[in-house]
């Protein structure tokens, strides 16, 4: 059987390692997050510095740490992103596991920093998100399933995975973090859709998940208060939406100045939660509209050149990977500009925090690995290796 080479490398006897991987890299990527954490060191640095005052630290104390988070999380990212399919596969359901026992684990060792909701472990000189890290090695492990469940007398993988994905929304809602929970939720339909799954079925799942936010609605305070706000009518000026919501009408096109925001000193999760209002009120629209852009570049250049990938754990974990980046900045910047419900969610690469910032390193990381440019090699090839 012919060969197609659209979307191939050629193999080229002896190159070396590096720069066979700077060939393959899908630069465009590359360049696109390095972006998006300069514009959070840049952010950073009038975000942060009112919380550094509050705390009696140095006033770039926090820029400082992100800073070292950045240089782990990218030196991370550039590690991922030399390895294989196989080996991101296997490290991915390693790093879900140890991700999926720390999840598990914290209702009895965790803390909640006073916000209601038990995410994360505290060691005193910092803390640790499990969440955070659990979403990419999810992502590969779901993947897999769907992947073997494909292969001649391969395991029943959608059964294996919805499980899997029960099991942690589960334990997600029960922090309580809907958040996270819907976002694990939307990931594993978004690979089933790639994989093959009738519409129907995926009708059936959000009218599921639907009365699921109704039942959390019922059940939980916390749930039913941010639901209230979203829904009001009116914007109450002293909560974090309000103060949002006005430093982005102030900020307009251009913005009100570097230095010249309030909003800054108004909210304390300015450099996290609400980051974009920040960018908003003091650099305006047009930096606004440059982050929106450097994260839609990074969905869609990984997007098309999954297109032309022929194995399928590759074309469904990139997808997910992918669409999980997407999404999450969609949601952070949604909650800004009240387009959706409050959700402490954070803008991968821009806001601060070592568990968000490494954890998105390592999820970019692997999906440079997988839409490096790589021999496809002979469907017949693909065939036989399906039918093992």
């Amino acid at each position: 059987m012919t060969e197609m080479v659209f979307g191939t490398v050629p193999v080229r006897a002896g190159e070396p390692v590096l720069p066979r991987w700077w060939r393959t890299l899908d630069k465009w990527t590359l360049g696109a997050v390095l972006a998006l954490f300069g514009i959070g060191i840049l952010l950073g640095l009038a975000a942060s510095v009112p919380l550094a005052e509050k705390n009696g630290l140095p006033p770039f104390y926090y820029v400082t740490r992100q800073l070292v988070f950045g240089g782990v999380a990218l030196a991370c990212m550039l590690g991922f992103s030399m390895l294989s399919p196989v080996n991101v596969r296997r490290l991915g359901v390693v790093g879900f596991a140890a991700a999926f026992l720390a999840l598990a684990l914290l209702p009895l060792f965790g803390t909640d920093f006073g916000k209601g909701a038990v995410r994360w472990y505290s060691f005193g000189f910092g803390s640790f998100q499990p969440s955070e890290f659990l979403k990419p090695g999810f992502v590969v492990l779901v993947a897999w399933f769907f992947a073997a469940a494909q292969d001649v007398g391969g395991p029943p993988g959608k059964r294996y995975s919805l499980f899997v994905t029960l099991v942690v929304v589960g334990l997600l809602a029960a922090q309580p973090d809907f958040g996270q929970a819907a976002l694990v939720l939307f990931i594993w339909c978004v690979i089933y859709f790639v994989a093959g799954a009738p519409t129907l079925l995926l009708v059936a799942l959000a009218g599921l998940t639907v009365l699921g936010g109704v039942g959390a609605y019922n059940s939980s305070e916390h749930f039913a208060r941010r639901i209230d706000g979203y829904l009001s009518t009116e914007i109450d000026p002293r909560t974090q939406i309000g103060y949002a919501t006005n430093a982005i009408q102030e900020g307009g096109l251009l913005g009100v100045g570097v230095g010249g925001g309030t909003v800054k000193w108004q909210l304390p999760d300015a450099h996290t939660d609400f980051i974009v209002a920040v960018a908003a009120e003091e650099y305006g629209l047009i930096l606004v509209l440059a982050i929106i852009l450097l994260y839609a570049a990074v969905v869609a250049m990984s997007l098309y050149r999954l297109t032309n990938e022929r194995d399928i754990f590759t074309r469904l974990a990139g997808t997910g990977l992918a669409c999980a980046f997407g999404v999450q900045a969609f949601i952070n910047m949604g909650v800004a500009v009240r387009l959706l419900p409050a959700k402490g969610m954070t803008l991968p690469f821009v806001s601060y925090g070592g568990s968000s910032v490494i954890a998105s390193g390592i999820a970019i990381g692997m999906l440079l690995a997988l839409t490096r440019r790589r021999p496809q090699g002979q469907f017949a090839e693909i065939l036989a290796r399906r039918g093992r």
